[in-house]
């Protein structure tokens, strides 16, 4: 490998924001914020979603989508309730 080519790869901390679930992996993303594990001073990379917070992993999504049908069957039938279409003889 050429040297000074590459971006350098080390541990980088990576937080999901809305669990607080944190894990270290190796990458070579850069940050101004910084955390200290087990006396290492480690870039923090703060992520809005991982796989402990997406709908998708989480089965909230298949909630969210019956919902929706539900809501739009409701909706569809609500306006043809009650009223019939009359044949004529």
């Amino acid at each position: 490998m050429k040297e000074g080519v590459h971006p350098t790869y080390h541990d980088v901390v990576f937080l999901d924001q809305q669990t607080g679930n944190q894990f270290i992996t190796r990458s070579t993303l850069t940050s101004r914020d910084s955390i200290e594990i087990d006396g290492k001073k480690l870039p923090l990379f703060k992520c809005e979603v991982t796989s402990e917070s997406h709908p998708f992993y989480t089965g909230a999504q298949t909630r969210i989508v019956e919902a929706g049908r539900v809501e739009r069957f409701r909706a569809r039938f609500a306006r043809t309730s009650g009223t019939r279409a009359k044949t004529s003889a």
